[in-house]
Order: structure tokens, then sequence, then C-alpha cells
């Protein structure tokens, strides 16, 4: 009973996990999973290289948005596309999800062992369980490992700074197949240049100090000896290039780390840097905010963070961090030590997150953004604010300096209180209802059924893509892969059951096509102002939208609206290939918008009626 108590922190990390699979495994795709940027986005991608063997293949289409290049989707050599590529869909998510957490516990526990080496048994609970928290963040599901791997990278980074064996120099090469370029990785390289440059500057300083010290007055013979000391085979040349060791093996790291990203995502480098085709990213507008609009925005991304990087940190570790700065601070002008402030790690860390925050703001300034796309054009439309992907780690590391000092004390009242902060932490996490929080979405539905007797208004996954309903009915309408659309339906749910779709989403593809689908859908954007601004101002979605709602489609049980008129081109559809909408609304002017109704669906295991309409004038 002693050592299972002394293992709390064990039992604690294994506990959630084994938890959290079992939840995942018994609801199965009753499971509900975040929809926005998940199930509307890469879910159906995977599906879709799924369907046309396209994961590996080379110059492959996928059938979305009229047929996409498969080189601007996941990069095959990825740990969570393989994932797809092995498993069906949802056990890859769940798969991808564990895994998040335990990689995420792993790295942070082999950080820490790195950097405290015999001292790391005395803060082991609190790593783990930190670890564990930061494993346990609600973070963009499908950058979930990217996100986990950054206290690996970190740590593979510290091996070869104190360690030069290839082994280091491999598993660096390697480390992209956690991770993703655009987001995380050139960023990263980023970050190891920083500190390149800064470990030249150092070494330089202090070679330029020794030699100082020495003085100019030294003797032809005191010079002989230190001349031989520095070439000498005695070990101590080593000694005399020591400085110089950090640096030289940063920038090899850095090469090796590029080789890596350039080796995984060579699809995306080749688009990125060899393709010419004008994308929609030329005409994305970010927004351009007033100087107190972009000062509001970096104190909200501080305080709150932002929910591709849901970090949690608000309620609990913000107030301790801040405490723990201020108090840190306080004790350093106190002791008259100014030099500890600027070299206090803590403060490092803090200052990193200040970074990451302006950063995230000045991205909304439009001078400064077009600056940045001028002296490189290729990042044109690039998201150069994603640093702020970086904040929910440092956010947790400089919480754990914080509660590891409380632990330094000695007292065991300040050990017991710096776990209980830590554990607060997790549980603050796992009773979130945040958008991407899917386990406590699962457990509140699964509740709400036990506790009503009724299912609750929020779409399961296998509700949400409703796969025996469609394959119902494109068995009896025919269906053959013709070009189609979704409407009151996101094209996600078409695309995962193998409808080819003419709408769709995603970030970077052609201007030239979104003109043409724009025809299509020109009689609704007149009659909204919101839709036009947004499709025209951005395009990524490219939906049918409707001539009266700002959004038709719905990813709850109950419609928004069950029967209204369609706006839209018909002829400009026909000229892209356009044969049939599966709709969840009935079309009320069908006929008179071009269209006939094929038939109407249902299915046990579904919450929609479909309403499948074809273009008039169209044989099989």
């Amino acid at each position: 009973m002693k050592k299972l108590t002394e293992c709390w922190y064990l039992l604690a990390a294994a506990g959630f996990i084994l938890f959290a699979g079992l939840v995942f495994v018994l609801c199965g795709e009753d499971s509900v999973i975040a929809v926005h940027d998940n199930l509307d986005l890469f879910i159906p991608q995977y599906q879709m290289m799924k369907n046309t063997g396209t994961f590996f293949g080379q110059g492959g289409q996928a059938p979305f948005l009229g047929g996409i290049s498969r080189d601007v989707l996941p990069a095959e050599f990825s740990l969570y596309t393989l994932l797809y590529w092995l498993m069906p869909a949802f056990p890859a998510y769940v798969t991808g999800y564990l895994l998040k957490i335990v990689l995420a516990l792993l790295s942070c526990i082999l950080l820490a062992r790195e950097l405290y080496g015999e001292r790391y048994g005395q803060y082991r609970p609190l790593v783990w369980i930190l670890g564990l928290a930061y494993g346990a963040l609600n973070v963009f599901p499908n950058f979930g490992i990217p996100f986990a791997s950054i206290p690996l990278v970190i740590y593979l980074v510290c091996k070869i700074c104190r360690d030069s064996r290839p082994v280091w120099y491999v598993l660096l090469f390697f480390y992209p197949v956690l991770s993703y370029f655009s987001y995380f990785g050139l960023f990263i390289l980023g970050y190891m240049a920083l500190v390149f440059v800064w470990a030249c500057v150092r070494a330089l300083w202090l070679k330029k100090r020794e030699s100082h010290e020495k003085g100019e007055h030294m003797s032809a013979v005191e010079r002989g000896t230190v001349r031989k000391t520095e070439i000498g085979a005695d070990g101590s040349e080593a000694e005399a290039k020591s400085d110089w060791q950090l640096p030289r093996r940063l920038f090899l790291s850095i090469c090796i780390l590029a080789a890596g990203c350039i080796a995984c995502e060579y699809r995306l480098f080749g688009v990125m840097l060899f393709g010419d085709e004008v994308t929609i990213r030329s005409t994305m507008e970010a927004g351009s905010f007033s100087f107190p609009e972009i000062v509001r925005t970096i104190g909200e991304v501080f305080a709150r963070g932002m929910f591709h990087a849901e970090s949690m940190h608000t309620v609990l570790v913000l107030p301790v961090c801040g405490f723990y700065f201020l108090f840190l601070n306080l004790e350093y002008i106190r002791k008259k030590n100014a030099k500890g402030i600027f070299h206090d790690p803590y403060n490092l860390l803090m200052l990193a997150l200040v970074f990451n925050s302006v950063v995230y703001g000045i991205y909304y300034c439009e001078s400064f953004r077009s600056l940045v796309e001028r002296l490189c054009p290729p990042l044109t439309g690039w998201q150069f604010n994603r640093t702020v992907f970086f904040s929910p780690f440092v956010w947790y590391a400089a919480f754990f300096l914080a509660l590891k000092r409380l632990c330094d004390s000695r007292r065991r009242r300040g050990r017991m209180l710096a776990n209980g902060l830590a554990f607060a932490a997790v549980l603050l996490i796992v009773l979130s209802n945040t958008r991407y929080n899917d386990l406590y979405h699962t457990c509140r539905a699964q509740a709400y059924q036990i506790i009503k007797g009724k299912e609750s208004d929020q779409l399961s996954f296998g509700e949400f893509y409703s796969a025996g309903l469609f394959e119902e009915a494109k068995e009896q309408t025919g269906y053959q892969g013709q070009w189609s659309a979704a409407y009151g339906f996101y094209p996600a749910t078409l695309e995962y059951n193998g409808i080819a779709t003419l709408d769709g989403y995603l970030g970077f593809y052609s201007q030239e096509y979104k003109e043409k689908f724009r025809k299509i859908i020109a009689p609704a954007l007149e009659r909204v102002e919101a839709s036009r601004d947004y499709f025209d101002t951005w395009g990524a979605r490219a939906y049918l939208y409707s001539g009266t709602e700002l959004s038709i489609v719905n990813t709850l049980r109950t419609p928004s609206v069950e029967e209204e008129d369609i706006h839209i081109d018909a002829q400009a559809f026909r000229d892209l290939g356009g044969e049939y909408i599966f709709s969840r609304i009935r079309l009320r002017n069908a006929g008179e918008a071009g269209f006939s109704l094929e038939g109407s669906f249902t299915h046990e295991d579904s919450p929609y009626t479909l309403y499948v309409y074809r273009i008039s004038g169209r044989k099989n």
C-alpha cells in the first residue's frame, strides 16, 4: 500500500489514459467528436485518400473542390497520417488522441531527466502530473501529436549539445514524422537559429574576455606555452575549442532537422517553392486592426490563448505564474542582484509568452504583414502568428518551474501544495467545456441519455457521417461518382462517403477555381452581405450558401431549417460538371432552380432526412 501511495502520480496518469481509452472504445462511433476544423476538414481528407488509394501516390487527385492535387493534402510520412492509412477513421482518431497524451508525457519525462539528472527523482511526481496535463490539453486534434512532441525536440537538441553521437542526429532527422512544418517545424528552426546566433556571440565574447585576461604583455615563452597547450595531445585542445562546440552542433542540428522536414514533407515544399499556380492565398484578407485592437488582441491571447491552442491557463496557471513572477523579481531587487533577473530561465519563459502574444497581435497589422510578404513572396497568406502554438508548452513549463521551486523548499507542505496545484490543473483541463474536449462531450452526452432517457442534440461521429444512409442513397439513385454538392450538410459528410464534390473546405486551392465556383453561389451571396464578405475575403469554405441564413450547415440533431428555397446558378453548376445536390433541407424551388428530386432517404442509424436532387436534363 505504501508503494502504491508513493506512485500515486503513475497511477493517476495510467488511470486517466485507461479511462479515456475505455470511454471511446465502449462508446465507439457514438462518441461526440468536435466538428470544427476536424470532422469537416482533415478526417474526410484522410478518408478520401484511403478511398482513392492516394496516400503514397504521385500525381493523384482527391475528389473534392472539382479535383485537388494530392500534394496539398497531409504528408504521408507523418505518424498521424499513417494511422489513417493503417486503420479505419474512428479507431485512427482515438489512437491519435491517446498517442498524443502518451507522447507528451514521455517527452516531458525525458526532457526533465536530461535537464535535472540525479535531481530528477525529487521532481518526478510534478513532472508526471504536468506532463499529463500538457498531453491532456484539448488542442487542435489533427496537430495534437505535433503539439505533444515539442518537449521531445528540445530534448533531442539538448542531447546533441551534450553528446555528439550520430544516433541523436538520426533521431532529430526523423523528428518531423511527429511534427508539421508550416505550423511548427519552421518556427522550431527559427528558434534554433536564434539560439545559434546567441551561442556564437557568447562564444566570441568568452574568447575575447579570455584573451583580454591573459594580457598583451605576455612573454614570448608564455605565448609559446599557450600555443602548445592549444594544440597539445593531452586533451586540452578540446577544452580550448569547447566554446565552439555548442554553435557547431546547433548549426548541424538545424541543417539535419531542415533536411528531415524536406524529406518528410517533400510535397509541401514542392508546392510552396516550385508551384506556379495562383491560389486563394493571394486574395485572402487576414484583417487590418487599429492599434488599440492589436493591443487588446495581444492581451486577450496572453490571458486566454486561442481555441486551436487551448492551454486552459487562465484560471490557475496564469495566477500562479504571475504571482511567482512578481515574487521572484522582487527578491532579485531586494538582494540587489539585477543580473539575476536577466539570467533566470523563468523570466525567459515569460518573455517567450509575451513574444508569442505580440507576434499574434501584430499579424493583424496590415502594413507589417505586407512587409513580410514583400520580403518573402512564398509566405503570402501564411499565418506567421502561429508562434502562439508554442505558448501552451511554455505556460506549463513556467508553471512547472514555479512549482518546482516550491518543492525545493524541502518542506513536506510545500511539496504537497505543488503536487496539489499540478493535479488541479489536470482536473481543470479534463472537466473543461472546450471545443475540442471530446472526452468531456462524449461523457456528457452519455450521461444526458441515461438521465433524460433520450439522446442529446449533439451528433456523434457515426451520426455526423451517417455512412449507412449515404450508401443506401447512392445505391438507389444510381450514383456513379458524378460531381455533386452538399446543402445543409458539410461537404465533408459527402466526401467521407465517397461522393465527389465541387464544394469543400481547404485553405490552399486555385484562385481560378474559386472564381468559377463563385458563379454557382453568386445568387446566394448577393442576398446575404456577410456571406459574400466571408467568401470573397477568405474562400477556404467553398460551400453552397443560403440566400437567407448566414450558415445553412448544421451539426445538431435538430435541423435549423427544414425547408427553404435554394439560390444557385444551375448553369454554372452544370458548367463545372455538377450533377447532384445532396441536401438535408427540402428545396421548395427545386424545379424552378433547375433540379429534380431523385428521392428522400432515412436510415435507422442516422438523424438525417436526406434529399437527393439531380440537375434537370442530365441522363445516366
